[in-house]
């Protein structure tokens, strides 16, 4: 089953959510719920989704990349659930990330997201994980755990001139973005 996306203006998108404990994270509530999550970033073609983006405060993200018509320019990822996440940024490097969002339709802005990330918590089994993710994927895993912390990409933007709508976007900016994509790969994907 597919969880209904809130949007901008929802106030549950700017809370912080909360952790949740071993014993929550066995329930069959919330096991259900990852499945549910899986399934609707499947469904809406996203890179990933928070839980604060289905109108529930958990600490919980999912990230899979592939072949997503969204972003044909993004490496392929592995479904990825996180339970209580910390993402950690490992260099002072940056790159200009053109992001939209599920919760913001037909919204694209340009900021700057770190090339490599340390990202730590639990999986949806309560087993500890920890792991280094590079490239332009690792400003996936940036965008998730702001949602988290109630911040949303337009915070983030720097310069409200490059908010554009998805076709202004392949028109306009995917063809430079693209190259940047390249050279964030290039450098950064292990």
């Amino acid at each position: 089953m597919a969880l209904k996306i809130i949007e901008i203006g929802h106030p549950v998108l700017r809370e912080v959510a909360t952790e949740l404990s071993q014993e929550q994270l066995a329930s069959e509530e919330v096991q259900t719920f990852i499945d549910e999550l899986i399934n609707t970033r499947k469904q809406a073609n996203g890179a990933g989704i928070a839980a604060n983006q289905v109108a529930k405060a958990w600490r919980i993200f999912v990230v899979e990349i592939a072949n997503n018509p969204r972003y044909p320019y993004k490496p392929e990822y592995p479904l990825t659930v996180l339970v209580n996440p910390k993402v950690e940024l490992l260099s002072d490097e940056r790159y200009d990330s053109y992001e939209g969002c599920l919760s913001i339709p037909n919204l694209r802005g340009s900021l700057k997201r770190c090339p490599e990330v340390h990202v730590s918590g639990l999986d949806r089994h309560g087993n500890e994980v920890s792991f280094d993710v590079r490239g332009i994927t690792a400003g996936t895993f940036q965008h998730e755990m702001d949602h988290l912390e109630g911040i949303l990409f337009p915070d983030r933007v720097d310069d409200p001139k490059t908010f554009c709508t998805w076709g202004e976007f392949s028109e306009r900016y995917e063809a430079d973005f693209i190259k940047t994509v390249e050279k964030v790969e290039a450098r950064y994907a292990s």
